[in-house]
């Protein structure tokens, strides 16, 4: 035979394919039934524990890959969960988005994620690709709820998840941050370092969850006799950059505040930048406080003093409710709200306002400790 035609075919795709794994060899090398095996993979609860374990490590012993399409014929379940955030350039999402694959990869879901950037079009295209996929039910983490996505999943009748709100129907369950009690510990901290010129940088107020955090701020003020003129709260849009603008007009103004809260960590890590570039140093000259407690928060100079929405709590709430909502034996099926709670971290961010007692002695105290040092 010539020789270049022997090499051909001996490097040709079918020669180097490995033999197919079945569900039989799966079966033989467990010692179980091939019905036993087929419950097993799809994670039917009338297995027992011990033995669904048996299954899966022949399955990784054999390296058999179960047919997704074959296991949602036979179950009726795709056991892929949809998960929709607003965008992937602020961090809070990605880290959202891995905590939500973690848990859901474990416990046996395929995770099929979308951004919808705050376009129609790409959402429409978005809930579209999702519903040809089958997935047994959608988490729309955008933390605004756009009204025609909303009606387009809500008319399939299958789980879905809201944060903050949803239409009161059956299927639908809705994962309600605490804004309230995160913005109130912030305001409350910065009051009790002794700010009374407290400022607000709020979110797209076209988002409720922009309007909630911007009304709990204002509610906490007022709960302290404090009032906010209006040129206090100026509205961005939770980025860098917004947090720059409207930082500069806040330094513009007539009255410049002694501290400021942010709606969100990217617009505060965007206040921050703008005022480095200032004679308003942080905390001396002005205290900032975030909201999310993003991993960066921890690592700005100075470390942000922030309010932290646990991307682990969201996602594993997340995870669970649409659990709740695709699995009949699930023991929370009957539960409609979960609770996100919000907690205040502190860090060096914020200080004692400028010109105040407490300040000067404070800056003494460190300008005494840098002479002895030098």
């Amino acid at each position: 035979m010539d020789p270049l035609v022997s090499a051909a075919r001996n490097n040709s795709p079918d020669r180097r394919r490995p033999s197919a794994v079945s569900i039989r060899d799966v079966a033989k090398r467990a010692g179980v039934s091939i019905a036993t095996v087929s419950r097993a993979v799809n994670h039917i609860p009338t297995v027992n524990e011990a033995l669904a374990k048996r299954v899966w490590k022949a399955i990784d012993e054999v390296g058999y890959l179960p047919n997704t399409q074959a296991r949602a014929l036979v179950s009726g379940r795709s056991r892929i969960l949809g998960l929709i955030v607003s965008e992937i350039t602020n961090p809070f999402f990605p880290e959202l988005v891995q905590e939500f694959d973690n848990l859901a990869v474990a416990q046996g879901y395929e995770v099929l994620i979308g951004s919808t950037n705050y376009e129609p079009a790409r959402t429409e295209s978005l809930v579209q690709r999702m519903l040809q996929r089958n997935v047994d039910g959608v988490a729309v983490m955008t933390f605004g709820i756009e009204e025609d996505l909303v009606q387009k999943l809500v008319e399939r009748e299958f789980p879905l998840v809201f944060v903050d709100a949803g239409p009161d129907l059956p299927n639908i369950r809705v994962l309600k941050v605490d804004y309230g009690e995160g913005i109130r510990q912030g305001v409350q901290h910065l009051a009790a370092l002794g700010h009374r010129q407290i400022a607000f940088i709020s979110g797209p107020l076209r988002l409720r969850s922009a309007v909630a955090r911007r009304d709990a701020f204002v509610k906490s003020m007022a709960e302290l006799g404090l009032t906010v003129p209006c040129e206090h709260i100026v509205e961005g849009s939770h980025t860098m950059e917004s947090g720059i603008g409207a930082m500069e007009r806040l330094t513009a103004a007539n009255e410049v505040p002694t501290a400021v809260m942010c709606s969100n960590d990217m617009t505060a890590i965007g206040a921050l930048h703008a005022l480095y570039r200032t004679t308003h140093h942080v905390p001396e000259e002005i205290s900032v406080v975030g909201f999310d407690d993003i991993h960066l928060a921890q690592f700005m100079l100075p470390p942000l003093t922030t309010v932290q929405m646990s991307c682990s709590h969201l996602a594993a709430a997340a995870v669970e409710a649409l659990r709740a909502g695709i699995e009949r034996d699930h023991p929370k099926s009957g539960t409609k709200e979960w609770r996100i709670p919000t907690r205040l971290v502190v860090r060096q961010s914020t200080a004692f306002p400028r010109g105040t007692l407490p300040a000067r002695v404070q800056g003494a105290a460190a300008m005494r400790i840098g002479n002895e040092a030098g």
